[in-house]
């Protein structure tokens, strides 16, 4: 399979791209960090040679970035089994005194990107009458929650993309499922003073991803829950 991931160079871009290479599936990844990108890039290919890994540094927050992104990714595919839209980005605060521009900044990142991307290759899915599209969202586009803001917004906003990409696509046999992950140790936990034993592992959400991705062609994971053993924090 070729499968498409965005923001591939950590947290569950990173965990999702290495379960799908391990498997022995080509990549075609992205990311905003050209250094962590290609890092990434190097550590997989050496791990797993037998299959093709290509990168690129994209923003895919910019609209005609994610949109020239899913054309390069067609340029190099030439078709997409499955697309990852995991880039997202996380600004802690609440509606009434987050800064200015911040909702905009988290819409950019957490759902045009997924919106202009998937708009890009879906021509090329809907031909073939083929194709897996994972939106990774939240818990936060579930429940609301406090110093959540612009952030949750932009999750809601995403889990409803997902939710009308998923009633458009049935006629073309195109699959979505939207991810709902609660707690995960990545990056943005880092040096938060949580116990990582307290919360699940990016594993954890690349495993349920993947499995997802090798059901038969009839059966199609709508919606995929995950929280801590213990709840959210």
């Amino acid at each position: 399979m070729n499968v498409v991931i965005t923001g591939a160079s950590k947290g569950f871009g990173r965990a999702i791209a290495e379960i799908f290479a391990a498997n022995g599936h080509d990549l075609f990844i992205c990311a905003r960090n050209e250094i962590a990108l290609y890092k990434t890039m190097e550590e997989l290919q050496t791990r797993y040679p037998a299959i093709k890994i290509k990168a690129t540094a994209v923003d895919v927050s910019v609209n005609a970035a994610a949109r020239d992104f899913g054309k390069w990714v067609l340029l190099h595919a030439h078709h997409i089994d499955v697309l990852v839209n995991n880039a997202g980005r996380f600004i802690p605060g609440s509606i009434h005194n987050e800064a200015d521009g911040v909702l905009e900044e988290m819409m950019q990142t957490n759902v045009y990107s997924a919106y202009h991307l998937t708009r890009a290759v879906l021509p090329a899915m809907i031909k073939r009458k083929s194709g897996h599209i994972f939106n990774i969202c939240s818990i936060a586009s579930l429940n609301a929650y406090p110093n959540g803001g612009a952030y949750s917004i932009s999750k809601f906003a995403l889990h409803g993309f997902s939710k009308n990409l998923r009633e458009e696509l049935k006629q073309h046999t195109i699959k979505v499922t939207a991810v709902f992950p609660g707690a995960a140790y990545t990056d943005s936990w880092s040096g938060s003073g949580i116990d990582p034993k307290r919360i699940m592992e990016a594993n954890d959400i690349a495993a349920m991803v993947y499995a997802s991705s090798q059901l038969s062609a009839q059966a199609c994971v709508e919606d995929i829950i995950l929280r801590p053993q213990l709840g959210d924090l």
